[in-house]
């Protein structure tokens, strides 16, 4: 029977500890500071390349920091510990606030203390009037407080307080807090989001109907990839003006998009992307990144059958673009029947592209992002290439295995311009066409993206409230002076919370409610002690 109170108790001492409001505020820091690192370091979600490029370089820390998931901050163990345990601490301290302020709100102002004098404001007159006929003046003259008027005898008591907003703003900002928490769960649960590479100048676009159309999907926990709202897009073209320095100032596409009864009847409608300026259509948020290169090559085979290949390349310079990739390009069919022989005569470009050329010696690089004077640097390679076997490539390297293992061999190297092309030891011809633009766009549906709005503005409203309003209390004491005709008022003011300005507050009220009644004389203010003492 005693371990079963002793249990009872130190659970209910736990809970009272949990939802006291200095824990729930230590929580809020906590997360604050838990979101650090994922501020700081690359996280998988986002770009798993990142992600491995930095335990390659910190092959000490980098591997301790992973086992305590700090790439994957916001999914870890103990960011959701900290995230569920700052939900219950708010929830179970504002609950029992908010029964609290609704009882205050239905309550009557607190009775007059007994000595009005050890208030932290407080004022004495005598003044020539009729005491009935005095307190209804100065409870009119309390516009907009919560007021009593009690009488005893000969003694009329008035109690006054305004300010309630100030706890109500303070509750509102909480509750909106734990919404906000709530509607983040939310998003995360049944949203999801997706990023693809489209060529512009009218290439083929996408249409979001399957995870399988994205170049990387990240899907809430409850979605399966099966009912996604599916939103076809085409880019027309891309735009970017860049300053001095070559940073880009804005881009911007227009586009073509379907969504709903548009994909039945095959209608596309024109858009604008920019910075900042998605599209938004049925709950979906098409989102401009960023943008690249995307080279084109044209390999003519002896047989005079040719295939282009237009492919984007990573842009490994985010000041000039100077951009790496890899094309693979198969022999056309019937131009080598025996697959064998069609298997080693693949052909696969790696190199450099550069939107405006700049050579140092043989070794390009790029002097600027915008394509003024496009380039290549490539070795063109003959052999497998890999595409029959199966295994995942990279888009951005060749496969290096197959060149260790000289199944994919290096024929020529050559830098191209526009136009200019390279004829290989069998007659094959390797054209360099130019290049067009990229876009990496991200498909985005979050179903508690209005209410993470409507919770953010009601928090920051109730934090506004709650710093701009000030609680007020103010009693008056009205009792019939010692010469006919005259009452004795004492008045005591108390402020609830920040006092400052509250004296001369305090004297300008004392003086409206009294105006118009003639003195007969005054006492001056006293200090007091606090507010427990005076009730």
């Amino acid at each position: 029977m005693m371990i079963a109170k002793r249990l009872l108790a130190y659970a209910r001492n736990t809970w009272r500890g949990l939802t006291s409001m200095g824990t729930a505020l230590a929580l809020l820091v906590l997360l604050a500071l838990g979101a650090i690192p994922g501020a700081m370091l690359p996280q998988r979600a986002l770009n798993q390349a990142k992600v491995d490029e930095y335990l390659t370089e910190h092959s000490t820390i980098g591997p301790w920091l992973d086992r305590v998931q700090a790439f994957d901050v916001f999914s870890s163990f103990w960011f959701t510990a900290i995230y569920v345990l700052l939900f219950v601490s708010l929830v179970g301290c504002i609950i029992p606030r908010t029964v609290e302020h609704a009882k205050a709100l239905r309550a009557q102002p607190v009775p007059v203390p007994r000595n009005l004098g050890r208030l932290p404001k407080h004022a004495e007159r005598t003044v020539t009037a009729d005491q009935e006929q005095l307190a209804a003046v100065i409870s009119g003259r309390l516009r907009g407080w919560r007021k009593s008027i009690r009488v005893k005898d000969e003694i009329t008591e008035i109690s006054a307080e305004k300010g309630y907003l100030r706890e109500f703003g303070n509750l509102v900002f909480h509750l909106s807090l734990v919404g906000l928490l709530v509607a983040f769960a939310v998003g995360k649960l049944f949203g999801y989001e997706g990023n693809v590479i489209v060529v512009a100048n009218n290439g083929p676009g996408f249409c979001s109907s399957s995870p399988a159309a994205f170049d990387s999907f990240r899907a809430g926990n409850t979605v399966d990839g099966t009912n996604l709202d599916p939103v076809c897009v085409k880019v027309k073209d891309f735009k970017a003006t860049y300053l001095a320095s070559g940073q880009a100032h804005s881009f911007e596409s227009n586009i073509e998009f379907q969504a709903e009864d548009d994909l039945q009847n095959n209608v596309w409608r024109p858009d604008r992307l920019a910075m900042n300026h998605p599209l938004r259509v049925n709950g979906n948020r098409v989102y401009l990144l960023g943008y690249g290169y995307a080279p084109t090559f044209t390999v003519t085979f002896p047989d005079g059958r040719s295939r282009s290949e237009t492919i984007q390349w990573r842009p490994d310079d985010p000041t000039t673009l100077l951009s790496s990739g890899a094309v693979r390009i198969d022999p056309p069919a019937g131009t080598y029947p025996d697959p064998n022989v069609r298997r080693k005569n693949q052909i696969a470009i790696q190199g450099l592209f550069a939107p405006t050329e700049q050579l140092h010696g043989t070794l390009l690089s790029s002097s600027f992002p915008e394509m003024r004077k496009p380039a290549v640097a490539i070795n063109i390679y003959r052999g497998d290439t890999g595409l029959d076997s199966g295994r995942a490539q990279s888009i951005f390297e060749l496969d290096p295995r197959m060149i260790e293992q000289k199944r994919l061999n290096q024929v020529a190297r050559a830098n191209l311009l526009p136009g200019q092309s390279v004829k290989l030891n069998d007659g094959t011809i390797v054209k360099f066409d130019g290049a067009v633009n990229f876009v990496n766009l991200q498909v985005s549906r979050d179903p508690a993206q209005l209410w993470v709005l409507i919770f953010a503005l009601t928090m920051m409203a109730g934090l506004v409230v709650s710093l701009v309003i000030k609680r007020r209390r103010v009693w008056a004491r009205l009792t019939p002076g010692a010469a006919a005709g005259t009452v004795n008022v004492e008045l005591g003011g108390l402020a609830r919370t920040d006092s400052s300005g509250w004296g001369d507050e305090f004297e300008r009220l004392c003086d409206r409610c009294l105006e118009g009644f003639p003195p007969l004389g005054a006492a001056g203010a006293g200090n007091g002690h606090n507010d427990e003492d005076a009730e």
